[in-house]
């Protein structure tokens, strides 16, 4: 496992004296939503911080371990550990996934505890002021429904069948659930802070919820941006799919997908990613699973040459895109028969979307709609290996759309944030408020 680079805190402090130009930037990555994405997010925005000319810093007060998962094998940007603050800037920008959970501080009241980032963020903006510190928070990735439509997500994922639902969300809107919803969405994301940018990375603005939550800022992906000379340099001579299989329900479908691969001419050898032990096996000259970390590059190596990516979540997503090649996504199912239901199926619904716009085949859009639902496995796999029903076409190079620069991508929006509060040390108030009303000059 190669380590992170990162510089403990044993190492020497820094020399103490007039503060330089510029801002100190503070990552603070943890799980939020349950997958590991979180923390590769916050780590992304690290990198193209990094890229631009800031310095990173990883700040943990004395005696207070890093958040789980975070201490990992991770493609960290070059990133200085402390573990006491010694401002070298008149300004500090911080970047966490959904600050409002992850490093709010605790509120009296229920579901108000802090988050594991807490102290060191009441740190940094206590040292700095909070005129002079902004936090980025890092929202889901495409989950931009409006209040009423994220109640109808929540009972359908909760297991309520279609044909109940009508009669479930009048109950709902009844009770008030919709109202209370929105009450706690704001407030649980803290959307009253001033300092506090609120990103939600999607492939399109939703008119609705920028009318509904007017704090919330919708951009583009915050893309991964690795290289991809790996990919130019790999051979052509075996066919590989790799899966990222994070889902507990992974297992269940992949003698669906080893069985469509059967039929490929040439054979397709499988990789499989996951963190868990599989208790079904497979022969091992077509199928790899591998479970457990793996070291960054050894899995960007991997990613980058394979002839098709089954990704889940948003990161790796993202990633496929990137590359450009053909992908399956599948972010997990829940429940048997007509109880069967997606787990967050927004980021491909999102996709399907674009691919829709971009005139993707029909065939195509079903044949990745039904895998992410557990349907059709065998052959839909068999149509990708083959190039059949618009695989051969497959839409490669998406992206956002209906966004002006910087909105258009995450990433630089977050490095003009930065540059603009490194140009006005005391103005994070202001510039999150000219970023939430759309301003393109920062």
């Amino acid at each position: 496992m190669k380590p992170s680079p990162i510089r403990r805190s044993t190492d020497p402090s820094p020399r103490t004296g007039r503060r330089r130009p510029g801002v100190d930037v503070y990552l603070f990555p943890a799980v939020v939503g349950g997958g590991l994405g979180d923390i590769e997010e916050v780590l992304a925005a690290g990198r193209e911080l990094a890229r631009a000319g800031f310095r990173p810093l990883l700040f943990r007060l004395p005696g207070r371990a890093l958040p789980r998962s975070v201490d990992g094998p991770w493609d960290w940007p070059p990133v200085e550990r402390r573990d006491r603050l010694v401002p070298l800037a008149p300004a500090a920008l911080t970047v966490s996934p959904a600050w409002g959970i992850s490093a709010a501080p605790s509120r009296p009241e229920p579901f108000g505890r802090g988050g594991p980032w807490e102290l060191e963020a009441r740190a940094v903006e206590e040292a700095y002021g909070p005129a002079s510190t902004l936090h980025v928070s890092l929202e889901e990735f495409a989950r931009t429904l409006p209040s009423a439509e994220e109640n109808r997500e929540r009972l359908r994922e909760g297991g309520v069948l279609r044909r109940a639902l009508p009669a479930r969300l009048a109950r709902s809107q009844r009770a008030g659930e919709v109202d209370q919803f929105r009450t706690a969405f704001r407030t649980h994301r803290a959307f009253d802070r001033a300092n506090v940018l609120h990103l939600f990375a999607t492939f399109r603005a939703d008119r609705q919820f920028a009318r509904e939550y007017p704090a919330a800022v919708q951009t583009g992906p915050l893309w991964p941006r690795y290289r991809r000379s790996d990919a130019r340099r790999a051979a052509k001579t075996a066919r590989e799919w790799v899966w990222y299989a994070s889902p507990p329900s992974a297992e269940a479908i992949a003698p669906g997908v080893v069985a469509g691969l059967s039929e490929a001419r040439p054979r397709v050898r499988l990789y499989v990613r996951t963190g868990r032990e599989w208790a079904t096996t497979f022969p091992s000259d077509r199928v790899i699973v591998a479970v457990g970390p793996l070291s960054p590059r050894a899995w960007r190596r991997r990613f980058a040459r394979a002839e098709l990516r089954i990704v889940t979540g948003s990161r790796t997503l993202l990633e496929a895109m990137e590359h450009g090649g053909p992908f399956l996504y599948f972010n997990g199912v829940f429940g048997y028969g007509a109880r069967r239901r997606r787990h967050r199926p927004e980021k491909l619904r999102a996709w399907l979307d674009v691919a829709r716009a971009a005139g993707a085949a029909p065939g195509l859009r079903r044949d990745i709609a039904d895998f992410s639902r557990g349907r059709r496995i065998r052959t839909v796999v068999r149509n990708a290996a083959s190039g059949r029903g618009g695989w051969a076409d497959f839409p490669r190079h998406l992206g956002p759309f209906g966004f002006s620069p910087p909105y258009d991508d995450a990433g630089h929006l977050i490095v003009a944030v930065a540059r603009a509060l490194a140009a006005d040390p005391t103005a994070a108030p202001t510039i999150v408020a000219s970023v939430r009303s759309g301003a393109t000059a920062l």
